[in-house]
């Protein structure tokens, strides 16, 4: 019995936009990704600025937003997975940022 091994390429992030109700993601291999900002609470509560303040952590295999302590895989992003923090967190968080 032969096998093969299938090597999978992880694309990386190059860029990063977020609108009022999109996280937009460009990726190294061409594509673009858009997912619904309602899906990661952090950005879709916190201000232009905050969410324009980013920065690409393991050559673009993740992303880090430092003023709303969110980081994200590109790898869950592609697969279309949303936030995995729970509620009790995310009340915290605003409580704590006076919203």
């Amino acid at each position: 019995m032969s096998s093969s091994m299938v090597e999978i390429e992880i694309a990386n992030a190059t860029t990063v936009r977020v609108t009022n109700d999109r996280l937009v993601v460009e990726l190294d291999d061409g594509r673009s990704i858009s997912l619904p900002i309602s899906w990661y609470p952090r950005l879709l509560n916190g201000s232009h600025e905050e969410r324009n303040n980013y920065q690409l952590i393991g050559h673009g295999e993740g992303i880090h937003w430092p003023d709303l302590d969110e980081d994200l895989l590109v790898q869950d992003l592609i697969a279309g997975r949303r936030s995995y923090e729970s509620q009790k967190s995310l009340d915290r968080w605003l409580r704590d940022r006076g919203q």
